[in-house]
């Protein structure tokens, strides 16, 4: 597994991990969809997310690799939904500015980029909370056997 960083300085040194991927594991904090880069004041991180999860997700060399999403800092999100609204950063958004409704338009948002013959497995996330976050590895891992096992034509 590796951690290949998601600032702009970070991304020329992916290339070097490309060979042999059989899982990607994508994070994006949901909680940023009011904030910028640090790198760039002017550009949304959500919206920055969104673009980078697409040429990550539809990338030639990804076109069947397995993509594993996690919805992060869905605590944050929780609390921050009820006072900025999701319009901050998605002005058609039709939904209630709650967790149910916002979360979902987000996994939706994010899922709906992928133009590949393959299914993007997305999960909401709270990184420090341990139950969490072992839960939600153990469905990573599931879904990594379940998609090698098909390779090998055992499943």
């Amino acid at each position: 597994m590796f951690d290949v960083g998601g600032q702009r300085s970070e991304r020329r040194k992916w290339i070097h991990v490309f060979d042999n991927v059989t899982t990607i594991i994508f994070t994006v904090a949901m909680s940023c969809y009011d904030q910028t880069l640090r790198e760039d004041n002017s550009t949304n991180a959500m919206h920055e997310s969104i673009s980078l999860f697409s040429s990550i997700c539809n990338h030639k060399y990804f076109k069947l690799t397995p993509t594993i999403l996690f919805l992060n800092k869905k605590d944050i999100f929780q609390t921050k939904i009820k006072t900025v609204s999701l319009r901050t950063c998605f002005p058609d958004y039709p939904g209630r500015d709650n967790y149910e409704d916002a979360s979902e338009y987000l996994r939706q948002k994010m899922k709906r980029v992928n133009r590949q013959p393959k299914e993007i497995f997305a999960h909401f996330t709270i990184a420090t909370d341990t139950n969490n976050i072992n839960y939600v590895f153990d469905a990573a891992m599931t879904i990594i056997l379940q998609e090698n096992l098909k390779e090998a034509g055992m499943f």
